[in-house]
């Protein structure tokens, strides 16, 4: 009975000292009033594809910034219906989408799919850091509670699209724009819209459009079809976005800059051998 008590004793004190390890977290987390400031910058730290950090700017400081009324509706919708079809009706957790993706997994057995909605990946983006811990998805999902009370969703929607990764050093749509079709986002088509949206879940590797286009191509259609279900786009703007052929600037170079690169890698790397 003894050891019993002993070892309830030490759970219970574990599950205090936690529950105090996370209050203290939860306190020294950065305010959000700041960001209802649409004049506010904040320097934050984005990663490049070698794993190096390097500060970003969020806001009008930044030459690549773009602001609300500069987004076509098709890219703000494009994404909320790839990423977070529920975000107007949720108040930062999505708990259906929690439920989806927990009954998805264990039907994988794996850890095959999250339900992070487009706030919670704001917060995270904005202050906390890439590591998966419990600890870091409490402080996110309290930080995306408390932007919802703060601020509107469109502010939301215009933070999260203005640092999404999108590419190599890509963050945010402005820049994506530029860097994939050489305009501003103002000027982006439905289907360039989509291609974007599409390439959210992994632009470094599953969705890279240099690597597989296909792929990209084929959600992008996707994200075309929730549009036209959603009533975004009508069946005549539908049917010419599918007709469409994204014109990527560069791709034949970054395509041959990139097979110069691995070839350079492949005969460093083997004459490194013979050495």
């Amino acid at each position: 009975m003894k050891v019993i008590s002993w070892l309830a004793a030490i759970i219970i004190g574990g599950i205090v000292f936690y529950a105090l390890y996370i209050g203290i977290a939860l306190y020294r987390l950065p305010s959000i009033a700041l960001l209802a400031d649409r004049n506010m910058n904040l320097t934050i730290q984005v990663i490049d594809w070698q794993g190096k950090f390097h500060p970003a700017v969020v806001g009008p400081g930044n030459p690549r910034w773009t602001p609300m009324e500069s987004i076509p509706p098709e890219m703000k919708w494009a994404v909320i219906v790839a990423e977070d079809a529920n975000f107007y009706r949720h108040d930062g957790i999505d708990i259906k989408a929690i439920k989806d993706a927990i009954k998805y997994d264990l039907e994988k057995k794996r850890l095959a799919r999250g339900a992070s909605t487009i706030t919670q990946q704001t917060a995270k983006n904005l202050f906390l850091s890439r590591e998966k811990s419990v600890t870091r998805k409490i402080e996110e999902i309290y930080l995306a509670k408390r932007m919802e009370q703060e601020l509107t969703k469109g502010r939301i929607l215009e933070l999260y699209l203005n640092i999404v990764e999108l590419g190599p050093m890509v963050y945010g749509i402005g820049h994506g724009s530029r860097y994939y079709f050489d305009k501003p986002a103002s000027s982006l088509s439905a289907r360039e819209c989509a291609f974007l949206a599409a390439m959210l879940p992994g632009p470094q590797k599953v969705y890279n459009p240099y690597r597989h286009l296909d792929r990209v191509l084929k959600r992008s259609e996707m994200v075309l079809r929730l549009l036209r279900q959603k009533g975004v786009l009508t069946e005549a703007e539908y049917r010419q976005a599918l007709a469409e052929t994204p014109n990527i600037a560069g791709m034949q170079k970054k395509v041959d800059q990139s097979f110069a690169a691995k070839t350079r890698r492949f005969f460093r790397d083997l004459f490194g051998v013979f050495r």
